[in-house]
C-alpha cells in the first residue's frame, strides 16, 4: 500500500472535489481525505503541499511516429533557409546515398518563398507558395530526401527521391493524391495525402525491435509532460510493438488502439471488438479518413479556399461508402472514428452517423461511441449534430493556434466555427483533447494554454475568436474524463476517486490558480502509472 499526504488534490471527482490523502493499493485507489488516512500502514510519500491532478491522456497521437520523428530533423522553422541547414547539416552524417529524413515544415510560416516562387514559376494558387526539390538538392545532393509537413498530409522531396520513386513527367497522381508540377509540368518535390506514398514506400522501414525500442525510450518523455495515457493512430507495426513492451511489463503508458480501415475485414475476421484487451493495451475504433488537412488545402470544404477558386479539397468518400464501412464495423462491435477537418467533411461524417444510429436502433445493436477526429472546420447547420448524435468531438486545441493564420487566409468568415469547441461544449457534446503529435507537441499544458487562451505563446493581444475559449476545468475534463469517455473507462480513469486506476501527476503550481503563461512551461515534478512512479524529477 502507498500513502500520499500533505497534497493539494484536484480529484475531479464531483462527490469530492478536493483532498489532501490518496491511499492506494494494487494499482488502485482505494481512499481519497484528509488526516484521517494518515494512521493508515502504507509506504508514505509526503507531497511537500504540491498540486495533484490525474493522470493526463493524449486522445489523439501517433505513437509510433512521434517516437521515430524524435530521430528525424526537426524541420519546423520559422524559414526556409534554417531548415535547409539542418537538413545540410545532418547530410554531413550520413552516409552518401542513405535517406535523410525529417519532419514539421510549414510552407505558410516561410514568408521568403513568396519572392522565391513567382521567380521559378511554382505558385500553385493561393496566396502561399511551396518549396522544390531544388532546393534540397542543393543542401543534400549526395542523398535522397524526403521530409513530412506538420500537416502529414503533404511531403517534400529532393530529385534523388523523386528518381528512386519513378515519379516523372509522365506520373499519374493517384487516387485521392497529388503530384504537384510547375509550369512546364516537371514534378516540384512537393507530394499531397496518397501521392506521399509513392516516395515513402521507397524508404527503408526500420525493424520491429527498432520500433519497439524508439516507443520505449519515449516513454519518458510523455510522462514528464503529464501524460499517464494516449489514443494512438498508428498501424499495423505499433501496436505489435506495444504488444511486446506488454509481454515484458515495459509498457506504462494506458494506450487504446485504432485499427486502420483497411484493415476491417481481417478485424471482423478475427472477432475483434471496441474495449478488447486490458488497462494498459485495448482496442479502440476503426480510423478512416475523410479529407486531408488545412496546410496543404486538401481539407473538404463547401466552398472554395480564398484565392484558389478551382479547389474545394479532397474528398475522399461519400457519407453513403462511409456508412456501409461503419454498418460492417457495427455489426461487429466495432466503434468508428473518422478524420474530417473540411466543413464538407464533417457534413458528410454526420450524415453517416446518422444512418449508423438508425441502423444500430434498428438491429438490436448498442449505440457504440463513435467519433470525429478533429473537427476543424464546420457548417452552422451542423454544429448540433454531434452532441445529437451522441458522436465524441475528438480535438486537439494546439492546432487552433498553429492554425489560426492559415485558417483565415483560407477560409475567411468560415473560421466562426472553427476549432469550435465552447459551441461544442454548448450544445452538450463530449470533448477528447489530444495533440495528433507529432503535429504538433504532445505536451498537454501546451494545449491546455491554447484551449484557455486561443493565443499563441509569447503573443499579446486579443485571443483569436475568444467566444469558442474554455475554461481551465473544461479543459482539463478534455484531457481526463473526456479522454477515459472516449475509451469506455471512465469508470476506471479521468478522476482520483476509490475504484479508479492510480494514474496521477504531481505539479509544482497549481494549473486551475497559475498565470495562464505558467502553462507553457508546466510539467509533471513525478508521474505515476497503475500505483507506480514511472518518472520522478531529481
Amino acid at each position: 500500500m502507498k500513502l500520499l499526504y500533505n497534497a493539494r488534490i484536484h480529484t475531479l471527482n464531483p462527490a469530492q472535489e478536493t483532498a489532501s490523502a490518496l491511499l492506494i493499493e494494487r494499482g488502485e485507489i482505494i481512499a481519497a481525505g484528509g488526516d484521517e488516512l494518515l494512521d493508515a500502514r502504507a509506504e508514505k510519500f509526503d507531497l511537500g503541499g504540491r498540486v495533484v491532478l490525474p493522470g493526463l491522456t493524449d486522445a489523439h497521437l501517433h505513437l509510433q511516429h512521434y517516437a521515430l520523428g524524435l530521430q528525424k530533423v526537426d524541420c519546423e522553422t520559422s524559414t526556409l533557409e534554417e531548415c535547409l541547414r539542418r537538413v545540410a547539416e545532418r547530410a554531413k552524417t550520413v552516409k552518401k546515398g542513405g535517406w535523410i529524413l525529417g519532419h514539421g515544415w510549414n510552407q505558410n510560416e516561410w514568408g521568403e518563398l513568396t519572392a522565391k516562387s513567382a521567380k521559378e514559376e511554382i505558385n500553385f494558387g493561393g496566396e502561399i507558395p511551396w518549396p522544390s526539390a531544388r532546393d534540397l538538392d542543393s543542401a543534400a545532393p549526395d542523398h535522397p530526401v524526403y521530409l513530412t509537413a506538420k500537416s502529414l498530409h503533404a511531403a517534400w522531396a529532393n530529385s534523388a527521391a523523386l528518381k528512386l520513386a519513378g515519379i516523372a513527367s509522365s506520373t499519374p497522381n493517384p487516387e485521392n493524391g497529388e503530384i504537384q508540377r510547375d509550369a512546364r509540368g516537371q514534378p516540384t518535390g512537393i507530394l499531397l495525402e496518397s501521392a506521399m506514398e509513392l516516395v515513402s514506400a521507397k524508404i527503408p522501414q526500420p525493424g520491429m525491435d527498432a520500433v519497439t525500442e524508439a516507443i520505449r525510450a519515449a516513454q519518458p518523455i510523455l510522462w514528464k509532460m503529464g501524460l499517464t495515457g494516449v489514443h494512438d493512430f498508428d498501424r499495423r507495426a505499433c501496436f505489435m510493438a506495444l504488444q511486446q513492451l506488454h509481454q515484458r511489463g515495459e509498457l506504462k503508458l494506458r494506450v487504446v488502439k485504432s485499427i486502420p480501415v483497411e484493415d476491417l475485414e481481417h478485424a471482423c475476421e478475427l472477432g475483434l471488438q471496441s474495449g478488447f484487451g486490458d488497462d494498459w493495451l485495448r482496442v479502440g475504433n476503426v480510423k478512416a479518413f475523410m479529407d486531408g488537412a488545412l496546410g496543404p488545402r486538401t481539407a473538404a470544404m463547401f466552398q472554395p479556399y480564398l484565392g484558389d477558386a478551382e479547389n474545394r479539397g479532397i474528398l475522399n468518400m461519400d457519407g453513403e461508402h462511409l456508412f456501409e464501412l461503419a454498418r460492417r464495423a457495427a455489426d461487429a462491435g466495432l466503434a468508428m472514428t473518422v478524420h474530417a477537418i473540411g466543413d464538407r467533411a464533417n457534413h458528410e461524417v454526420l450524415n453517416a452517423y446518422e444512418q449508423l444510429r438508425g441502423y444500430e436502433r434498428a438491429h438490436g445493436l448498442p449505440a457504440l461511441r463513435h467519433r470525429i477526429e478533429h473537427v476543424q472546420a464546420i457548417h452552422p447547420d451542423d454544429a448540433a449534430r454531434l452532441s445529437a448524435l451522441n458522436v465524441i468531438a475528438s480535438m486537439q486545441p494546439i492546432h487552433a493556434t498553429s492554425d489560426m493564420r492559415m485558417a483565415e487566409r483560407y477560409w475567411g468568415g468560415r473560421t466562426r466555427l472553427a476549432y469550435a469547441w465552447r459551441t461544442q461544449l454548448a450544445h452538450g457534446a463530449r470533448l477528447a483533447f489530444g495533440s495528433d503529435a507529432p503535429v504538433e507537441s504532445p505536451n498537454p499544458f501546451l494545449g491546455l494554454f491554447a484551449a484557455v487562451t486561443r493565443r499563441r505563446a509569447g503573443e499579446a493581444g486579443e485571443a483569436w475568436i475568444p467566444e469558442e475559449k474554455l475554461t481551465r476545468r473544461e479543459a482539463v475534463e478534455a484531457y481526463t474524463m473526456g479522454a477515459a469517455y472516449a475509451a469506455g473507462m471512465e469508470t476506471r480513469l479521468g478522476r482520483l476517486a476509490p475504484g479508479c486506476l492510480a494514474d496521477l501527476i504531481v505539479l509544482e503550481k497549481d494549473p486551475f490558480a497559475c498565470p495562464a503563461e505558467d502553462l507553457l512551461t508546466m510539467q509533471s515534478s513525478a508521474t505515476m502509472a497503475g500505483g507506480d512512479w514511472v518518472w520522478r524529477s531529481a
